[in-house]
């Protein structure tokens, strides 16, 4: 049932909110009210000046009756529905769903939009208790002054045979003590109760991913080979540290090379005739493979998602895309190819993933590992691996939805898993 012929119905809904009896709005809009009952039942198209007299009596704007429910209420009635497991037929029903009860389609979307935004709170905040070092010292402050305290006190309470000179002693220190546990539980608070764009950035990776994300990962002065990396810095507030301006300067000369070894317009050219296909772009352009991933991240239009670690597998940078989790704190999961090619430099993985999580979605990625840096003599080659993620838009839930993986297994829901190293919080047995 297509929108134009949801009028009547959105007509009657909007009716009944308001309170008013299908006589008394037949009345108003000056029609008979078996007409309107016609009208109702979608048995009868509506225009002109009946429309606007019915939409001035029922208080809304003609748009709402034959428009109907916005793009963003179906779009999230969608999403709710694939998350819900509902079949093709009902999600497919959606826009009806919508223009008959639209009341009810925004409290459903709204609790959906709040799941939502609840499992992401709980994501961060996991990410944050387990890997936050200040938070982590602040309660390891906060936990031996108070045990401290409770052992001193102790002592006083079950030993009646102090001297006054050792009881004075304890005292002293119950107070000096004391005094230590409040300094650090105002720490605490104060860190916790902050502004967020003042304590989001506890390291100098994370104020670079802040910035990252405050440009959009695009930087288009560079690209066109108008704007300088200095230009670029000196506009970065989200850099509040040293470490996090010489980072951040890395990666902004990184995209200043790769702009110039393979611009964004002469590699979507290649494309179209290539495909997306790393290797043979690589010899195309006689560049690396890993910086065609980079490049293919960079390009406009579908989004992509890319990561970098180290040879000792940390991340040193990290481009998310919607639906594959990647964590902003402690380790991935390790069956990620990502981790994969580090043991064999040079080798190209392709690899289809499906990641567990909120929902399930399948992801076409690329991975390599490359030597940086120059040779040197009788030292192991500094080797940095990357991977591109290119989301499935049709993934097949089948043999080729491809291999299972988590983001970490703090919030990984799959339990029979070969590579865990701790228990989910998400498990039901936790």
């Amino acid at each position: 049932m297509n929108r134009d012929s949801l009028t009547g119905s959105r007509i009657r809904e909007r009716r009944v909110i308001a309170g008013l009896k299908q006589a008394d709005l037949a009345q108003q809009a000056g029609i008979s009210a078996s007409y309107l009952n016609l009208i109702e039942h979608n048995r009868r198209r509506i225009g002109g000046k009946l429309l606007l007299n019915i939409a001035h009596v029922l208080g809304v704007e003609p748009s709402a009756l034959t428009e109907g429910a916005e793009a963003a209420l179906i779009a999230a009635l969608r999403e709710a529905a694939n998350d819900g497991g509902l079949g093709v037929a009902e999600v497919e029903r959606v826009e009806e769903f919508a223009g008959r009860f639209p009341g009810w389609a925004e409290v459903l979307a709204g609790a959906h939009r709040r799941v939502l935004s609840l499992e992401r709170t709980v994501e961060t905040l996991s990410d944050r208790l387990t890997h936050d070092p200040q938070l982590a010292t602040s309660m390891h402050e906060v936990l031996s002054t108070a045990a401290a305290i409770r052992s001193t006190a102790s002592i006083l309470a079950d030993d009646t045979s102090i001297s006054p000179d050792w009881q004075a002693r304890f005292h002293a220190n119950i107070d000096q003590d004391s005094r230590r546990l409040a300094d650090s539980a105002k720490a605490l608070v104060t860190y916790l109760d902050a502004n967020p764009q003042e304590t989001a950035h506890v390291s100098p990776q994370e104020e670079v991913d802040v910035f990252l994300e405050a440009h959009g990962h695009n930087f288009e002065g560079l690209e066109a080979g108008t704007q300088t990396v200095d230009a670029v810095l000196a506009r970065a507030p989200q850099l509040v540290s040293v470490a996090a301006q010489h980072l951040a300067r890395q990666v902004l000369g990184q995209i200043e090379a790769d702009a110039r070894a393979v611009s964004r317009a002469v590699l979507s050219e290649a494309i179209k005739h290539i495909g997306i296909d790393p290797v043979a772009l690589a010899q195309e352009f006689g560049v690396s493979v890993a910086r065609i991933l980079r490049r293919l991240a960079a390009q406009p239009g579908t989004p992509r998602g890319l990561v970098v670690c180290d040879r000792a597998g940390s991340l040193v940078f990290r481009r998310p895309v919607e639906g594959f989790s990647i964590p902003r704190f402690g380790a991935c999961c390790p069956l990620w190819p990502l981790f994969q090619v580090l043991q064999h430099p040079g080798q190209v993985l392709r690899e289809r993933v499906q990641q567990q999580g909120r929902n399930v979605a399948s992801f076409d990625c690329f991975a390599v590992a490359e030597p940086v840096g120059p040779a040197q003599y009788n030292a192991p080659p500094l080797v940095h691996a990357t991977m591109l993620i290119l989301p499935v838009n049709a993934p097949d839930h089948g043999q080729n939805a491809g291999r299972p993986v988590g983001a970490t297994c703090r919030i990984c829901p799959r339990e029979a898993c070969a590579g865990r190293r701790e228990p989910s919080i998400l498990s039901a047995g936790f």
